[in-house]
């Protein structure tokens, strides 16, 4: 374990910060297991379905005047039972059985529903799903581009650095925000069509650091006795400069997940995000707008949920920072 790891975790608050958002993503990633309109296992007639894994057709259980199946409906014998989730629905069935839209908290949900009967806890777990892909989508594809614009110029310096770094100011100026709202106009925006062109516009401000990183890394002494070596300059990068100048990478990655979490969660806001019915928390709260005086859940709650994820990366990301202190 490197000393920077160690002092990461030799912070009660890091540890704290990891394992609640590693077991919150769990969650979220294994949702259809939490939330469900399915049962996790169905024994009826003497056999055994899994239908959170596959569905079940309505004919293989008897069933001829439904072509999708409702488990709620179905008639239980006395040697029958369903093992079902936590939490009892999925995020875009609506419960007709309440008196209004959007119904306040209760036992069969939990933290209420939306304007259209959705159970509010289930859209939150799987909107967590969505804000999670997203962001790291965008990461990926800036820290794929942001590391090779930032190790390219700094390693080989001259004309590459030069025009390179006329290339990046011109996206530098560019308004990430305004561009993806242009383009969610236009276009039906999908997650990764958002995700490429966030992420193709987010990796500027990760070049500068790479590339300070690359420019002091590449005049140590094992980079120019290896060099002096015969070996080629590609593989002085790729093996000795570049492992060494990630640092900042690791540093902003919690800030870049948690902008974008940020960002798509306006974007669904305004209105320009992804297209319903896909859960998100930044469609939940214009709903708590409009509702703001007769559903005080639409609002509490993803605003919560928002600001302990927003929370969580944040003392990561401090984390991250005072244990790469010299």
């Amino acid at each position: 374990m490197s000393r920077v790891t160690k002092k990461f975790f030799g912070k009660k608050r890091n540890r704290f910060a990891v394992g609640t958002f590693l077991f919150l993503t769990f969650l979220s990633l294994t949702a259809e297991f939490w939330a469900n309109s399915r049962p996790l296992i169905l024994k009826y007639h003497s056999e055994i379905f899994f239908p959170v894994l596959s569905e079940v057709a309505p004919t293989r259980l008897g069933i001829t005047d439904q072509v999708v199946m409702d488990y709620r409906a179905l008639k239980l014998g006395e040697k029958d039972w369903a093992l079902w989730p936590l939490i009892a629905w999925d995020p875009y069935e609506s419960n007709n059985a309440v008196e209004r839209f959007p119904a306040p908290p209760s036992k069969v949900n939990l933290l209420g529903t939306d304007d259209r009967g959705r159970d509010l806890l289930a859209r939150l777990l799987y909107g967590f799903r969505t804000s999670l892909l997203y962001a790291a989508l965008v990461w990926v594809f800036a820290v794929i581009m942001g590391v090779g614009a930032g190790a390219k110029m700094g390693f080989f310096g001259g004309k590459i650095d030069f025009f390179g770094g006329r290339v990046i100011e011109v996206f530098h100026s560019v308004p990430l925000f305004f561009v993806l709202i242009i383009f969610s106009a236009f276009m039906e925006p999908s997650l990764w069509g958002l995700a490429l062109l966030a992420g193709s516009l987010s990796w500027i401000g990760l070049s500068y650091y790479v590339r300070a990183e690359v420019l002091k890394n590449r005049k140590m002494p094992y980079v120019e006795a290896a060099l002096s070596s015969g070996a080629g300059s590609w593989r002085v990068l790729l093996r000795h400069v570049l492992p060494n100048s990630l640092g900042p990478v690791i540093t902003l990655s919690p800030l870049i997940v948690s902008s974008h979490i940020v960002g798509l969660a306006t974007l669904d806001f305004l209105g320009f995000g992804l297209a319903p019915p896909t859960p998100s928390w930044g469609e939940l709260l214009n709903q708590a707008q409009k509702h703001f005086t007769t559903a005080w859940w639409l609002g509490v709650f993803p605003a919560g949920a928002l600001f302990v994820t927003l929370a969580l990366l944040a003392v990561i990301g401090e984390g991250v920072r005072r244990a790469r202190e010299r």
